[in-house]
Formats: C-alpha cells, structure tokens, sequence
C-alpha cells in the first residue's frame, strides 16, 4: 500500500464513521498529532480522543492530494452543518506508518 493509499485510509475511517481502533494498523504508536485545537503525543491518546468524541456528521471533499518521499500532503473541503472550511494535513512516515499529523485550519469559525 502506498503512503497516499494509507492516508486515504486515514480519511476513509475518520469521515465514514468507521473503527478508530483501525487506526492502530497505520499509525506509529509514537504518533505527534498537531491541529490548532487539539494535540496529542500518541497514537493510544488521538485514538481514544476519536473514540470519546467522534467526528459524526462531518464530510470531507478532496480538492487534492501528493505524496513525496515519506510524506503526503492533503487539502480538502471540510463541513459539518453549518461549517465549512478548507483544511490541510501534512503526514509524515517513518517504517510506512504514520509518525506525524499537522492539521491547518481556520479555527475562527469552531470557536
């Protein structure tokens, strides 16, 4: 499976209401998750984060996506209800699982 196709998956268990313990399978336990609302230091605790307040009734619209070397980078159209904002994530490999997740956005319009 290729670095953009494990991303794809990423996207496909967080916005298709899926298993988050599936997460295990591609993620580094070592995980670093950095968003402007939310940051974690492992795999266990995004997990569990995800598990405790799922992401239910969000939508995600790809605009595009690339992959270069050990990272991929994805933009895309996020919405739940009344919210709409592009978003982008940067994803960093190491030993084909995800190591590190920056997540950049407007945070103005969840505050």
């Amino acid at each position: 499976m290729s670095k953009l196709e494990i991303v794809e998956k990423y996207l496909e268990i967080l916005f298709s209401d899926g298993n988050p313990d599936e997460l295990e399978k591609i993620f580094s336990n070592d995980l670093q998750f950095k968003g402007p609302l939310f940051q974690f230091e492992s795999a266990a605790v995004y997990i569990e984060s995800l598990k405790s307040n799922p992401p239910v009734g969000f939508e995600c619209e790809l605009i595009e996506s690339f992959e270069k070397d050990s990272k991929v980078s994805i933009f895309y159209n996020f919405s739940k209800g009344e919210v709409r904002t592009p978003m982008a994530q940067l994803f960093e490999f190491e030993n084909d699982l995800i190591r590190r997740i920056l997540l950049i956005f407007d945070s103005t319009h969840f505050t």
